[in-house]
């Protein structure tokens, strides 16, 4: 796989997690052993690290579990859900605006959002838009939204999934929380879910719970 930045291995991070976070289909399964090439190919990083340990999990499982454990952990368990935006901003409506200047963002940067069928803020899309971007723009994407990674984080280790290990690539990658992006983590985190999640108890960020490996 071609990287897309000169002497960096981001680009190549942020395709393959954007692959690992989409809809384990019959054309992603069938990738499975090009994609685990890619990440061996990878320098030794904490990012790659974690992907050799998600990939080690994600191509052990048949294609039927793969399915059911995507639709368990992320449809059916909003505390893991991938749109990054809705943890700060709530309902479509309300995330109106920041759906907007997303989409303004990546026509800006010459990627326009086309014929995806996915929001702006799916995450996927974002990283892949970080692989894309010129000028670190995508990444620059990324950072705006680094709190809300760290909520989706911590519901993936909560919920005792693999897909967290993609979660520590991308923060391993983006870099860590700045002492503002701590604080906005801590108030999402403070004020509970949006309106659709109530009845669920409060996100609390990693920096508050002690870290736990994901079980496979």
């Amino acid at each position: 796989m071609r990287l897309l930045r000169r002497n960096s291995a981001a680009p190549t991070i942020y395709k393959l997690c954007s692959l690992f976070l989409q809809y384990p289909d019959a054309e992603l399964y069938g990738a499975r052993e090009e994609l685990a090439a890619a990440v061996r190919e990878l320098p030794r990083s904490p990012a790659s690290e974690a992907l050799a340990r998600f990939c080690e999990w994600w191509g052990a499982q048949e294609p039927l579990v793969l399915e059911e454990h995507y639709v368990e952990t992320f449809d059916l368990h909003k505390r893991c859900g991938l749109y990054v935006t809705f943890y700060g901003e709530g309902d479509k409506r309300d995330r109106g605006p920041a759906l907007l200047r997303l989409k303004r963002l990546y026509r800006s940067a010459g990627l326009p959002l086309e014929g995806t069928g996915e929001l702006p803020d799916f995450l996927p899309v974002m990283l892949e838009f970080a692989a894309a971007a010129p000028d670190g723009k995508g990444e620059i994407v990324l950072r705006e939204h680094r709190a809300a990674l760290e909520l989706v984080r911590q519901g993936l280790r909560e919920r005792g999934t693999p897909y967290a290990h993609v979660l520590d690539a991308v923060v391993a990658t983006v870099g860590d929380l700045s002492a503002a992006e701590r604080s906005q983590a801590l108030r999402l985190a403070a004020s509970g879910p949006p309106q659709e999640l109530v009845g669920l108890e409060p996100f609390t960020p990693p920096e508050i719970v002690p870290s736990v490996e994901a079980r496979r």
